[in-house]
């Protein structure tokens, strides 16, 4: 029985029209990055102190540097035998006093007063570095109120999460580029807000919106390109798609660079993804989903329209029957969420599928963290841990062919498991060490990163596969979303803790990958009776060779 992936073998599978394509669509990739990752430059924190009326004034007077004014009226960090965050206190000193001098200010005030008055917050403000402008030192989301900032990157995994069900829905529905378009505008409209934002709860809202919008583009964007070419390469393009991303990222260090203040910055990387909306006369719509839909013409026009570009002719003989069979099997078929959980096998995919989604999230993000790439320099630690993405799409594209999905995955998940345990034993004072492992954990996660997302697209029907990605991905935006508070909080008890929690999850991730069927060289299934019936045919084959292998050893 031919069926959609036997036409592209005859008018190209990944030819000059899908090539195209995949230029084109791979921009989504790109424009996602900023928004994913765009709080460790947005949300860049700067050196910063307690603004002390008078200090200024003082300063000048006694003709003081930097460094004696900070010396003489920025508390140490100890009083009264406990420790405190000098950037969060200041002296509770009047500054304009005539009784201080310029060599030792606080000597005789000290004299007359108890540690415990000595103190006080930062009533008047801050004092930031004013190199970077940041949404820190705007909205001074320092000190009590740094848990702003966290709130601040929340609210894009929460929208991606609320958004999942509903996007993917749209493009199941409505198809792929009608998805793409709609997400796309709302995206780029939301990301100038951001810019414009006059205040935080404006541009938190604005970023919610963002996260709403932005992850059911770059999956629509995927999900599009995955279908548009055969299958002998369709694992190759839906590793580069992602791999893209890591493009995006170096966009992103190269921009801040450039351009230390947040508001230019998210303009700079958000004006420029409106040029996305040329998809409308550039990309088509999906000819599978088109056919999964009962709409044999329009699929008919591109798949001819494909074959031209490529310098092909499409077979007669395909018109009249490989359309029609499709047909049959899912005229206008529409997806529902109970259809994810409806049989035993497509229950089974989707929660596998859900908590390798999750694991990879928790553990990119909280390696990320727990790495601390804000170090000395932050542009050139972000550099080194974005080119970490090129290494893993590599090796993927270098062995999901030979061997196949499932091992590579269940290794990638393993080196995770295994580099963040690996480092609970690491003594502190070999930090290069430390490093190298963290970054061959976070090559590890990656590439799980990237096997979960194609080898979802290759598991559900046409008709249900944009609802099936976005819905188990949507445990991704809640690893994203948990991350911080498993790294941050759980580290107080025990520094290493985190990483003990990461190998956990990272080796049952790598276990439940072996439940899940091989996919290499499979044609993507129509309807949920293609997947039950192909793990039917996988047992047989798996009978059978058990039967001869007991006939060669009777004889």
């Amino acid at each position: 029985m031919t069926n959609l992936d036997d036409i592209l073998e005859h008018v190209g599978e990944f030819d000059v029209f899908q090539k195209r394509a995949f230029c084109l669509i791979s921009f989504l990739s790109v424009a996602f990055a900023p928004i994913y990752v765009g709080i460790v430059f947005l949300g860049l924190i700067p050196e910063h102190r307690c603004l002390s009326p008078g200090v200024a004034e003082l300063s000048h007077k006694c003709g003081w540097t930097l460094e004696e004014e900070l010396n003489y009226t920025v508390p140490k960090g100890k009083a009264n035998g406990e420790t405190f965050t000098s950037q969060c206190m200041r002296y509770n000193v009047d500054w304009n006093a005539t009784e201080l001098s310029c060599t030792n200010p606080l000597e005789s005030i000290i004299r007359h007063r108890n540690n415990s008055d000595l103190l006080t917050t930062c009533q008047d403000g801050w004092v930031y570095d004013s190199s970077v402008q940041s949404i820190v030192s705007e909205f001074n989301l320092v000190c009590e109120d740094s848990w702003k900032l966290d709130g601040f990157q929340a609210c894009v995994n929460a929208g991606c999460f609320l958004g999942s069900v509903y996007v993917g829905y749209m493009a199941d529905r409505f198809g792929r580029k009608t998805s793409l378009l709609i997400t796309t505008l709302i995206t780029s409209i939301s990301g100038v807000l951001v810019a414009l934002a006059p205040s935080y709860l404006w541009s938190v809202i604005f970023r919610f919106i963002q996260g709403l919008v932005s992850k059911g583009s770059w999956t629509a964007g995927y999900i599009l390109i995955t279908e548009l070419v055969g299958p002998g390469y369709r694992r190759t393009v839906a590793i580069l798609y992602q791999g893209v991303f890591g493009v995006g990222l170096l966009i992103l260090n190269a921009a801040a660079y450039v351009i230390p203040h947040w508001r230019w910055l998210q303009l700079a990387v958000t004006l420029p993804t409106f040029l996305l909306l040329l998809y409308y006369w550039c990309i088509p719509e999906s000819p599978r989903w088109l056919i999964s839909q009962g709409q044999n013409g329009r699929a008919l026009e591109i798949v001819d329209d494909i074959a031209k570009k490529n310098g092909k002719v499409l077979p007669a003989h395909f018109e009249s029957m490989n359309l029609e069979e499709e047909n049959e099997k899912g005229d206008k078929l529409s997806p529902s969420l109970m259809d994810l959980v409806r049989t035993s096998q497509m229950r089974k995919h989707t929660f596998i599928l859900m908590y390798n989604w999750f694991t990879s999230a928790i553990m990119y993000q909280g390696l990320i963290m727990y790495l601390g790439i804000a170090g000395s320099n932050v542009y050139l630690d972000f550099f080194y841990s974005s080119l970490v993405e090129f290494p893993a799409a590599i090796i993927l594209v270098l062995t999901t062919e030979r061997m196949g999905r499932r091992y590579p995955w269940v290794a990638a998940d393993l080196l995770a498991g295994v580099a963040c345990l690996v480092s609970v034993f690491i003594p502190e004072y070999m930090h290069w060490l430390q490093i190298i492992v963290a970054c061959l954990g976070r090559l590890g996660v990656i590439m799980a990163f990237e096997m979960v997302c194609f080898v979802n697209t290759e598991l559900y029907p046409t008709f249900l596969r944009n609802l099936g990605v976005m819905v188990c991905s949507s445990l991704c935006d809640l690893g994203g979303i948990i991350a911080p508070f498993v790294v941050y909080r759980l580290a107080e008890i025990w520094h290493e803790l985190p990483l003990v929690i990461f190998t956990v999850i990272g080796l049952i991730a790598a276990g439940s990958v072996l439940f899940l069927p091989e996919t290499k060289g499979r044609t993507l299934p129509e309807t949920i009776e293609d997947v039950e019936n192909f793990h039917q045919c996988c047992q047989e084959k798996s009978l059978q060779f058990d039967t001869s292998l007991l006939k060669k050893k009777n004889h």
